[in-house]
C-alpha cells in the first residue's frame, strides 16, 4: 500500500523499457567483464606460479595468520578505542558548559579533516619507528582511533538529539540529574538509532587498516607486498590484489550479516516510515506523550 502512495504503478510499456535497460546494462556489464579477462589472460595474469601463493598451504598460513588476524586484531583494537574516544567527544559536545564544549568541538573537527595516512606516518617516525612491529601497528590503532573516533562523536551527537525531547523532559521530571538522563534515558535509546552508522564506521576501519602498509605495519597489505615482491612469483600484483579484495570484501560481508542480525535482534525490523507513524500514533498535538 504504500508503494502506491508513492508513486504510480509502471504501465506495460514502461516495463518493457525497463527491462529492455536491464538487458542493456547486463550485456554492458559483462562486455566489461570479458574484456577485464582476456587482458589479464593476454599478460599472463594467469599462470600458475603467478596464484601458487594462494593455493600453497605455507603462504595460505602466512596470508591468513599474519595477515588477516593483525588486520582483524588492528580494526578491532580501533574500533573499540575509538567507540569510547567518540562517546566522550560527543556527550563533550552536548556539554552546558563552554569549557568543555569548546575543546570537544576543536579535537573533533581537528581530527576529521587530518587524512589517516598522514596521522599514521607523523605518528610512526615521530614515535613508533624505534619500537619495530608493535610501533607500527599501535600508530595504525592510533590513528584509525583518533579518526573514527571523530566521527564517531558526531555520530554520537546526532543520535542523542534524534531522541525525542519528551523522553528527557519525563526524565527531568521524575527529578534525574543530567548525568543521570544522559546515561539512563537517552543513550540507550540513540544507540538503537545510531547502530547502522556505528557499523559502517567500523567496516570503514577495517578497510583503513590496508593503509598500514605504508609503515610496515603487519596486515593483509604487508604479507600482499611481501607476496608481489617475489620474484619467484613473477611480479604477481594483479592477483595478490584480486585475493586481497576477495577477503577484504567477505570480512566485510560477515561484518555486514553480523551487524544486521544485532539490529534486528535489539531494534526490530521496523522500517523507518513504520517507526515515524508509530511515533505519531504515540504522540499527542503538542508533541508530549498521550
Amino acid at each position: 500500500m504504500s508503494t502506491s502512495i508513492l508513486f504510480d504503478a509502471p504501465g506495460p510499456k514502461t516495463v518493457a523499457r525497463h527491462r529492455l535497460y536491464s538487458v542493456i546494462g547486463l550485456v554492458f556489464v559483462l562486455g566489461v567483464a570479458a574484456f577485464f579477462v582476456w587482458r589479464l589472460a593476454d599478460s599472463d595474469q594467469f599462470e600458475y606460479r603467478k596464484w601458487e601463493p594462494f593455493v600453497s598451504p605455507v603462504y595460505l598460513e602466512t596470508l591468513l595468520v599474519d595477515g588477516l588476524l593483525e588486520t582483524l586484531k588492528m580494526a578491532f583494537s580501533a574500533v573499540i578505542a575509538a567507540v569510547v574516544f567518540g562517546v566522550i567527544l560527543g556527550i563533550g559536545k552536548l556539554s552546558d558548559h563552554a569549557w568543555v564544549r569548546w575543546p570537544c568541538w576543536a579535537v573533533v573537527e581537528f581530527w576529521r579533516a587530518v587524512p589517516v595516512l598522514l596521522v599514521m606516518i607523523l605518528v610512526f617516525y615521530s614515535w613508533g619507528i624505534d619500537r619495530g612491529v608493535s610501533g607500527a601497528y599501535w600508530s595504525v590503532v592510533f590513528a584509525l582511533t583518533v579518526y573514527n573516533g571523530a566521527v564517531l562523536a558526531e555520530v554520537f551527537r546526532a543520535g542523542v538529539l534524534a531522541v525525542p525531547k519528551g523522553q528527557s523532559e519525563a526524565a527531568y521530571a521524575l527529578g534525574m540529574r543530567k548525568s543521570q538522563v544522559m546515561w539512563v534515558v537517552l543513550l540507550p535509546q540513540a544507540v538503537k538509532i545510531m547502530l547502522p552508522a556505528i557499523i559502517s564506521q567500523c567496516v570503514v576501519a577495517l578497510k583503513d587498516t590496508s593503509l598500514g602498509y605504508a609503515v610496515a605495519a603487519p596486515g593483509l597489505t604487508f604479507v600482499g607486498k611481501q607476496i608481489y615482491g617475489d620474484p619467484d612469483f613473477g611480479g604477481n600484483q594483479v592477483p595478490t590484489v584480486f585475493v586481497l579484495a576477495v577477503i577484504y570484501i567477505v570480512v566485510n560481508l560477515l561484518l555486514t550479516g553480523v551487524a544486521t542480525w544485532v539490529q534486528k535482534r535489539f531494534v526490530g525490523e521496523r522500517k523507518p516510515l513504520e517507526v515515524s507513524m508509530v511515533t505519531a500514533v504515540g504522540t499527542g498535538a503538542t508533541g508530549g506523550p498521550l
